[in-house]
């Protein structure tokens, strides 16, 4: 995943990752146009899980390419 295209409101995109991983917060979620590795680290981090299963969460749940 090279980028991060976040489609639909973040604030649902959220709600759906925090769903899945309880201990992301919205800090560790928080997400800027261009600071998408940093996204992906931030939820490795907390949840231990590895960066491809992290990229695939975000595709499957979130609308994301």
């Amino acid at each position: 995943m090279n980028t991060l295209e976040v489609k639909g409101d973040w604030n649902i995109t959220k709600g759906k990752l925090k769903q899945k991983w309880a201990k992301l917060t919205d800090s560790d979620l928080t997400f800027a146009r261009g600071k998408e590795d940093e996204l992906i680290g931030r939820i490795q981090k907390r949840t231990g899980e590895t960066r491809e299963n992290v990229e695939k969460a975000l595709r499957e749940d979130c609308g994301c390419k």
